[in-house]
């Protein structure tokens, strides 16, 4: 049997932090039944339960996930031990339709939602506080500026970005350094071998700029878990040129996986059997040894689905596997990328010369 590639209490720095994370976070965006698809209360509790008593410390949830139930559910998991774990929660989407001062990056937004956000969690302080989206809306300097306020009142301890474009977190974190302000610590980005464009300029920029890289739907909303069969999705292409209802998810239609990534989740599968391991295992053990990945966020709805997801600490994929599931994934990373790193203008760069390259792709 493989070795472990680590374990949930083997703690992690995130970014250019001294902040300690589990390799793997938990995600509550299951927590809370009120958009009725997640978790009840007990299960979401017992969720909690079998991630902590594992040694996980890192929770990640949002003041728009189930309508703030989530938040509040994380409050009662972590009242007893409360500053054993690092609780991170976010803000920008709507929580008011029809206001538009309830949603956005705005100052004003901002410190109404860590606010509320504080009493659902049922704490005096967040020790991580991600931006959820970038909008395009507001002034960087009015985010950061507002930001380091929250850090400077003891409500927020450290910062981060979710779902931001590498050139709008340089700026902001470039701000930062000159005035003296917060910096961004954590970048939140979808990732995974079904979805690996943060390669192109995310995962450069976050290694440059010593930001941790925490990825979510690592499954691929479950493509990779072996959900789907081919099938299936013959089945459900039929359905949905027929306008009938999906055979997933009870939904008037479904967006289908596309041939290469069928392929993907098919080797991740092989590779599955290999090893006897879970496919969702494997995606999630890949994700782990990735460059600049810090700590991978979970979802579930019931135990057994955690704790199948936790036991991809528990081995390690061979250098042939990791190579495998790495070249049937790869990605085009197009210009400038492929230009400047081609052969041809690679040669005139260096002379012919073999330099080492700093960068991992």
């Amino acid at each position: 049997m493989s070795q472990p590639i680590t374990t949930l209490d083997s703690y992690r720095l995130l970014g250019r932090s001294g902040l300690r994370v589990s390799p793997l976070c938990l995600g509550t965006m299951t927590f809370g039944s009120d958009w009725g698809w997640g978790a009840d209360e007990a299960t979401s509790e017992a969720i909690f339960r079998a991630y902590a008593e594992k040694g996980g410390n890192f929770i990640d949830t949002a003041n728009f996930y189930t309508n703030g139930s989530s938040e509040k559910i994380v409050g009662r998991c972590i009242a007893g031990d409360r500053d054993r774990f690092v609780l991170a929660t976010k803000y920008t989407l709507n929580t008011r339709c029809g206001d538009p001062n309830a949603g956005g990056n705005q100052r004003k937004n901002m410190v109404q939602s860590v606010e509320a956000s504080l009493k659902r969690l049922g704490t005096d302080y967040i020790d991580l506080y991600w931006v959820h989206a970038w909008e395009y809306r507001t002034p960087v300097d009015e985010v950061m500026r507002a930001l380091d306020d929250l850090v400077r009142q003891g409500k927020v301890l450290y910062i981060g970005a979710s779902d931001f474009p590498a050139w709008k977190v340089s700026e902001a974190n470039t701000l930062a350094e000159l005035r003296g302000w917060s910096r961004f610590i954590g970048l939140q980005v979808e990732y995974s071998l079904a979805m690996r464009d943060i390669e192109r300029d995310l995962v450069p920029m976050a290694t440059e700029l010593g930001l941790g890289v925490t990825p979510w739907s690592p499954l691929a909303g479950g493509l990779l878990t072996g959900k789907y069969s081919r099938a299936d999705i013959e089945r459900q292409q039929r359905a949905n040129e027929a306008g009938e209802l999906d055979v997933f998810n009870n939904q008037q239609r479904v967006l289908l996986p596309n041939e290469r990534q069928l392929s993907i989740a098919d080797e991740v599968r092989a590779i599955a059997e290999e090893v006897d391991r879970s496919p969702a295992q494997v995606a999630l053990n890949w994700t782990l040894t990735r460059p600049g990945v810090t700590s991978t966020i979970l979802g579930a709805r019931r135990v057994e689905q955690l704790q199948d997801n936790l036991g991809a600490l528990d081995f390690s994929l061979s250098d042939e596997q990791l190579t495998r599931l790495n070249e049937i994934s790869q990605i085009e990373l197009g210009f400038p990328h492929d230009f400047i790193t081609g052969e041809f203008v690679n040669d005139i760069i260096t002379g012919g010369a073999t330099i080492a390259s700093r960068w991992v792709r």
